[in-house]
């Protein structure tokens, strides 16, 4: 099954950088990544219709410690990042990946997989905090075992 890692972030915003770290290793490792940073509506020109999609991404919630994984898939993408989990970005990428699907059938139809790793520190600087760092070798072996299903 043909795979994008879409990996979303700015590495100015401390943890909010992970998703674009994970997928800088990634793409060293020969998969098939891009980097939109915090426009993902840049999927729009380059999406080829791979039937799975993993989005990365930093995500802000109270419920989990910061470092925690959360994978969701399909529909659950849409449910759980309502409340109480939510994107570090103004306008949600799940937000503006339910537009892009309403817009291209390809896309509608993926299987979706989102690895959000819980930040501790979205603020101005560079460089993970110790406990998203932490979580990097992690998050890059998850997308590894679902490039492999």
């Amino acid at each position: 099954m043909r795979t994008l890692i879409l990996a979303l972030g700015n590495e100015l915003m401390k943890d909010d950088g992970i998703g674009l770290k994970a997928g800088r290793i990634l793409g060293e490792k020969g998969y098939n990544v891009l980097n939109v940073g915090t426009d993902i509506f840049r999927l729009s020109s380059h999406y080829n219709g791979e039937e799975r999609l993993i989005i990365i991404d930093a995500i802000l919630s109270e419920k989990f410690r910061p470092g925690e994984i959360i994978h969701l898939r399909g529909g659950e993408v849409f449910e759980k990042l309502k409340g109480e989990i939510r994107s570090a970005h103004f306008m949600g990428a799940i937000d503006g990946l339910r537009l892009l699907m309403a817009m291209d059938e390809r896309l509608a139809k993926a299987d979706i997989h989102f690895l959000g790793i819980v930040a501790k520190e979205i603020d101005l600087g560079t460089g993970l905090t110790e406990e998203v760092e932490k979580a990097l070798p992690r998050v890059v072996e998850l997308v590894e075992g679902l490039c492999k299903e």
